[in-house]
């Protein structure tokens, strides 16, 4: 079953901004980015730690720091309670499946902690795809 987008995007946000671990690690997260999921688009921009803004398939000028992108099969098996092997993280899944890391992976590696702590809420919320 898949929710809609825009319910999606309200119970991401709602789940990222309560989460523990990014309320005590997220004071510097502060970063825009894109999640293509192949039918969708969202870009994701976060205030220390707090999700300021979802835009739902954003205009292709949008500014983004970085996009992490893969089909919406990857994104639904990432997003498993307990992801098959090689859907678990986005490292794996960018060795071995089809997710793209794109952009200033820079500001990526300096978010790591928080970044991999938010797609976990995947787990949590499910993809809208």
């Amino acid at each position: 079953m898949t929710i809609a987008a825009d319910q999606w995007s309200t119970h991401f946000k709602e789940t990222n901004d309560t989460n523990e671990e990014l309320n005590a690690h997220g004071k510097f997260f502060t970063c825009s980015y894109l999640l293509d999921m192949e039918t969708k688009k969202f870009l994701i921009q976060t205030h220390a730690g707090k999700i300021e803004k979802i835009t739902i398939d954003p205009d292709p000028l949008d500014h983004y720091q970085f996009a992490i992108r893969a089909s919406a099969d990857t994104w639904r098996k990432f997003s498993q309670p307990t992801p098959p092997p090689m859907y678990h993280g986005i490292w794996a899944a960018s060795f071995k499946r089809d997710m793209k890391l794109e952009g200033d992976l820079l500001v990526l590696m300096q978010n790591l902690r928080c970044i991999t702590t938010q797609l976990e809420l995947l787990r949590v919320v499910g993809v809208p795809v």
